[in-house]
């Protein structure tokens, strides 16, 4: 199908999501890959993963950049070669980017109830507020904890930065749709606003470095 939404979620900052329904040859159609980017998806055993690939570089299109345009940084960090921002995440049934002049993390996941068997590894102090007998909203909150921890890693990129002991997600409701965490790790020590969304059976999460290009 089509781009499923783009949207300005700040000034100069855009999030664009793709619903991935489409073979992988009418996915490649029109996307030009790099030699090195070629070489890793040829790689990839998973048709899912060539299909999250191409999905991402028809959302870069969208906005007039390429796959020549993206480079990794040492850490694993996408860039963009003119210095605009972007982050990228890929979900089963999804692939969402945002691009722009913050810096930014975003992360989308399925929603299932396994994260109930791991919340252990990624949280500790947020169980204060989680109410584990009402079970689908405490399924749903711990994925959004999930995904703004995963986002807000993707923006900061530090290599031992711990979901669990640098990034505490603050209560929140999910209606709000928004929320506060604080990241405790090195010379940071900053709350940083995320946002949040259900959309047919996953969620995206995403948050915005307050210093621009910071």
């Amino acid at each position: 199908m089509p781009l499923y939404r783009s949207v300005t979620i700040a000034p100069g900052t855009q999030l664009l999501i793709w619903k991935i329904a489409e073979t992988l040859e009418e996915l490649a159609e029109g996307v030009h890959l790099n030699n090195g980017c070629v070489a890793k998806m040829d790689k990839m055993k998973s048709e899912q993963h060539r299909k999250a690939l191409l999905s991402v570089r028809r959302l870069m299109q969208e906005v007039g950049y390429s796959d020549f345009d993206l480079y990794y940084g040492p850490d694993g960090k996408p860039h963009l070669k003119d210095g605009t921002n972007i982050s990228i995440t890929h979900s089963y049934a999804f692939s969402a980017v945002i691009i722009g002049i913050r810096n930014t993390g975003i992360d989308i996941e399925l929603q299932r109830e396994k994260v109930i068997t791991i919340a252990d590894k990624f949280i500790e102090p947020e169980f204060a507020y989680l109410d584990p007998l009402h079970l689908e909203e405490y399924m749903r909150k711990l994925i959004v904890i999930w995904c703004v921890k995963e986002a807000v890693y993707k923006m900061i990129s530090r290599k031992q930065l711990s979901f669990k002991q640098h990034i505490a997600v603050h209560p929140f409701e999910m209606k709000d749709i928004t929320g506060k965490a604080g990241v405790t790790f090195g010379e940071i020590d900053y709350v940083y606003s995320f946002y949040f969304e259900e959309i047919e059976g996953f969620t995206l999460a995403y948050c915005l470095d307050n210093n621009g290009n910071g």
